[in-house]
């Protein structure tokens, strides 16, 4: 099940930075996870200030 990041993102960029595999990119007005290359490892949600990603 990989992350997704909801509209709550403030596109900090803290997330893209923790992302072992590089699934993470700044999209149109916020990041956006790849679900095809995220590896389900949480590292992002762990560091996102504002709570904007969880688990689908």
């Amino acid at each position: 099940m990989a992350y997704k990041i909801s509209d709550a993102c403030i596109s900090c960029g803290a997330c893209a930075a923790q992302c072992p595999v590089e699934a993470i990119a700044e999209g149109d007005g916020q990041f956006v996870i790849n679900a095809d290359t995220c590896i389900d490892c949480g590292a992002c949600a762990d560091q996102c200030p504002v709570e904007a990603i969880a688990a689908e």
